[in-house]
């Protein structure tokens, strides 16, 4: 099946939950809705599933317009952020509930649940129940039950939100191949850059309502069109700087000058806005003489400590440089003190930068992975 949004709307007393959408999405692809909450990723499934109808716009299904279609009467299947099971029943009944609805002979039901079981790894808990398993099995369970009814459109709503982090990781891992072994439209939503990066297939990133890029993953992430979308699609979130080129230099707003060379050398004089990705940002410690090295290139800035969080493998380190609030992700425990001086160091080549309307200026974008 072929899913088409065509400049779809959708407004509750007043407020306009999804701004003109129009997306196309083909027979056996895997699609990343990315987007903060409240940025429109439920909605807009809710309208592919025809749970909700569009104020405007249509929704095209394998060439047939299924706008007014009931969700009844689609080929649709959905997995949500919380285990929905019937509790009282085994992993193979509730697998194989919506194939019972249907009135499919036993044999049929037989090879669909062992089918859906052997690629989610259920098969030795098949005769227990839910609460017999873990997060991991439980979640498992309800993807099987959506995979089993072979509907053309299958919508995943945050459905690893709620499980542990090694659980998590793991199906992460294994959800691409699941979704390979289909030929459903599966769509999948998710407030995690990383998530997306994981699943791969082609992300639509959400701001406010509207869809500010669809793509290739990684191309969306790499080549982001404008500020907007390289914001949703950063975490921690982007960094950005405020600056003026004129001539053969680059202001920034705090008052520091720089050579307009790498990204800058090509674009016209004005004003724009660097974007730069908290693990792009070096951290130096003045006090401490790191500075001292060559710089090849690289753009300085002077800043002071905020707050230091330690994570394990990984130290965040949020600085000030006057108004400006920075936030690097270093590797190793760097523990500095609030207000201790340091130099932040960015690489021009890892710069994204956007013209004073917010768009891309296209260069050096390949660089910002």
């Amino acid at each position: 099946m072929t899913l088409e949004l065509q400049n779809v709307r959708r407004e509750v007393k007043g407020a306009v939950h999804i701004r003109d959408v129009s997306l196309t999405l083909e027979r056996g692809s895997l699609n990343v809705l990315l987007g903060a909450t409240l940025a429109g990723k439920t909605s807009l499934m809710r309208l592919m599933a025809g749970l909700d109808a569009p104020t405007s716009g249509r929704v095209i299904a394998n060439g047939q317009d299924v706008t007014g279609l009931s969700v009844k009467k689609r080929s649709v299947a959905m997995v949500y952020q919380q285990f929905i099971n019937y509790p009282a029943l085994s992993v193979y009944e509730n697998i194989a509930s919506p194939l019972r609805v249907q009135g499919l002979p036993k044999a049929e039901i037989d090879a669909r649940v062992a089918s859906a079981a052997r690629l989610l790894k259920l098969e030795p808990y098949l005769q227990r129940t839910p609460l017999a398993l873990s997060g991991g099995q439980q979640q498992r369970t309800a993807i099987a039950r959506a995979l089993v009814k072979q509907a053309d459109l299958v919508l995943l709503d945050e459905p690893l939100a709620n499980l542990d982090y090694k659980l998590r990781e793991e199906l992460r891992e294994e959800l691409p191949r699941i979704f390979a072994s289909t030929g459903a439209v599966f769509v999948y939503a998710t407030t995690e850059p990383t998530e997306a990066l994981l699943l791969g297939g082609s992300t639509a990133t959400l701001m406010e309502g509207a869809v500010t890029q669809f793509g290739p993953t990684a191309a969306v992430y790499r080549r982001p069109a404008d500020l907007a979308t390289a914001k949703v699609f950063s975490d921690p979130p982007l960094n950005t700087l405020r600056v003026t080129k004129s001539g053969g230099t680059v202001q920034l707003a705090n008052g520091t000058t720089v050579a307009a060379t790498g990204a800058f050398a090509g674009v016209a004089d004005g004003a724009y806005t660097v974007g730069v990705r908290a693990h792009h940002l070096a951290v130096e410690d003045r006090i401490h003489g790191e500075a001292s090295r060559p710089d090849g290139g690289l753009i300085r800035l002077a800043a002071s400590v905020a707050v230091t969080e330690v994570t394990g493998s990984e130290s965040f380190l949020h600085m000030d440089m006057g108004k400006e609030r920075l936030t690097a992700l270093v590797p190793g425990v760097r523990r500095l003190e609030p207000e201790a001086a340091v130099e932040v160091v960015i690489d021009p080549r890892h710069i994204l930068l956007f013209d004073a309307g917010g768009a891309s200026t296209g260069t050096a974008l390949d660089a910002a992975a």
